[in-house]
């Protein structure tokens, strides 16, 4: 890869760093990491079978379930049967859902604008010029 495994796993604590951050500074509506993911997700791919968003988020079954649970108490996603396996459901994101994580979304990147304002001009662009590169390493 060329790239020293150091500075690679330094950039990963950096990227958990400032995420956990953002989310400090940006509560999220009182939402879990592991809700998030899931919204998110579903923003992408709606409906998909909580078997399938514990695969991607990743996480247990279980830990899915309880994340699919508290977000639909919240009116975020809705469940329905699905109409392949009479047995499962499928979670679907509501408008609720979606304007909620368009609203955690802003609040971040808010917090993220403040903070790219203190560093120098040039330095700023370079971060924000990351954004496609790390599109595509998180698509993978």
């Amino acid at each position: 890869m060329g790239v020293p495994d150091e500075d690679v796993r330094d950039l990963v604590v950096s990227l958990h760093r400032l995420l956990r951050s953002l989310r400090r500074a940006a509560p999220a509506g009182r939402l879990q990491p592991t809700q998030l993911i899931v919204l998110s997700l579903l923003y992408e791919k709606s409906p998909a079978r909580i078997g399938e968003l514990a695969a991607k988020v990743p996480c247990s079954q279980p830990t899915a379930t309880a994340a699919v649970a508290a977000l639909e108490n919240r009116g975020l996603v809705s469940r329905e049967p699905d109409p392949t396996d009479g047995r499962a459901s499928s979670v679907r994101l509501t408008g609720q859902g979606a304007a909620t994580l368009t609203e955690v979304a802003r609040d971040e990147a808010e917090e993220l604008a403040e903070r790219l304002g203190s560093l120098d001009a040039d330095d700023a662009r370079a971060v924000v010029a990351l954004a496609p590169l790390l599109r595509r390493l998180a698509e993978g």
